[in-house]
């Protein structure tokens, strides 16, 4: 519930997503769960009960927003994938998944779209709705429940155990149109706010990935997820399995590494937003292959990130922020800002990838930006993140419709 007092903001400055410039001298005001006035303090007439809150030396700018995450999962390098999935309870999940809810919201990112369980279940639907309801703290969740792969071809992969084992999946598995229009339907009675497809995964006899669903089952798909209501993510690491995945009229393209020039410029032609993902690789990297910052030469995986990035930047597509946390530790989401930075975006264009661009992303006409009428998710930080992204490492305030989860 937002707090009941209005609230008056007093940061050095403000950044709103709508413009480029910094504002200094200005104030926002909150009451309720949206922002009423946003603009020079002196201007701003704020009711005799307003709380004032101070922030000398901070920059307030919109809740950040990181569009692939996976709150139900934790970093490889301490438990595997397959481990967490064969091993670990779906409540022993959940209650890690509240954990990990509270340290992203604490470091500023108010809104996640979380894309697939991996073997929980529907728990991210039961998850979102305590944090709706109040009962624990954590960002705006827009979830996808189970995730649909092809048959056969997600994991725990039947190769790795005894052939008259049946494991559990980490996704819901379908094959043909009928099944696949049966399991969105499902998937969209228990919840999901978004469909996931997995339009490509690690198949080839020698593991290498190979597209997993034909054109017309990835159709089929869209327009039945599209009937419902709801958008299409689609995780596509190979060109053809984003091709077939961009005609067939999906609404974003995961990871994206092994994306063609052709390809990046259907999808800026068709409106597909991308999420590139780049800090995954590079903890894979670290994790299993020695990488380390400033002293090791990138992995093949995180330059093969890095190229299609680019690509993508060069074609014009729609580049959101999306991370893959649950990869790698929950509360450290701002590595992917960092990376963007890396690869060539300013850090103003950063921060609008990870704000107003992915409000657009979610169909969110009021998020992502510091305007009247807008939901009040807003964070301050310390420094100007527009001159140094790594500001965003240092948040001091954060709330989130209205209510505040961290004062200074």
């Amino acid at each position: 519930m937002p707090d009941t007092k209005p609230i008056l903001l007093l940061p050095e400055r403000v950044w709103t997503a709508s413009e480029d410039a910094l504002r200094t001298r200005w104030a926002v005001l909150v009451a309720g769960n949206r922002i009423t006035a946003a603009g020079p303090a002196d201007r701003i007439d704020a009711p005799p009960d307003a709380e004032r809150i101070e922030l000398p030396g901070r920059t307030l700018l919109p809740g950040l927003m990181d569009l692939h995450s996976h709150l139900f999962l934790h970093p490889y390098n301490r438990t595997s994938w397959d481990d967490q999935v064969l091993k670990e309870s779906e409540a022993y999940r959940t209650v890690r998944a509240v954990t990990h809810a509270r340290d992203t919201l604490q470091a500023g990112f108010t809104t996640l779209r979380d894309l697939g369980t991996e073997g929980a279940g529907y728990a991210d639907v039961a998850l979102k709705r305590a944090i709706d309801e109040g009962m624990i703290e954590g960002p705006r969740l827009f979830v996808a429940g189970r995730a649909i792969v092809a048959t056969g071809s997600y994991g725990p992969a039947a190769r790795n155990y005894r052939p008259d084992c049946c494991p559990p999946q980490g996704a819901e598995e379908a094959s043909g149109i009928e099944e696949i229009v049966r399991a969105v339907r499902h998937q969209a009675s228990h919840g999901a706010d978004w469909i996931k497809v997995y339009a490509d995964y690690r198949t080839g006899p020698n593991g290498e990935t190979r597209p997993t669903f034909s054109e017309d089952e990835l159709r089929a798909l869209v327009d039945t997820a599209h009937d419902t209501g709801r958008p299409v993510s689609a995780h596509a690491a190979s060109d053809e399995g984003m091709r077939r995945a961009v005609v067939a009229g999906v609404d974003t393209i995961e990871h994206g590494y092994g994306g063609s020039d052709a390809t990046f410029a259907l999808m800026a032609k068709n409106g597909v937003a991308f999420l590139p993902t780049l800090t995954a690789p590079e903890a894979i990297g670290e994790y299993f292959f020695g990488y380390v910052e400033g002293k090791t030469e990138p992995t093949a995986q995180m330059r093969l990130a890095e190229q299609g990035f680019c690509t993508a930047l060069k074609h014009g597509v729609t580049i959101g922020c999306g991370s893959d946390v649950g990869v790698f530790a929950h509360g450290t989401n701002q590595r992917e800002l960092a990376w963007m930075v890396r690869l060539g975006l300013t850090p103003a264009q950063v921060l609008l990838a990870a704000t107003s661009i992915n409000a657009k992303i979610l169909g969110k006409q009021d998020l992502g930006e510091i305007r009247e009428n807008f939901l009040a998710d807003v964070i301050a930080v310390t420094g100007d993140p527009v001159q140094d992204i790594a500001a965003v490492k240092n948040v001091t305030f954060v709330m989130k419709n209205g209510r505040i989860h961290r004062r200074p």
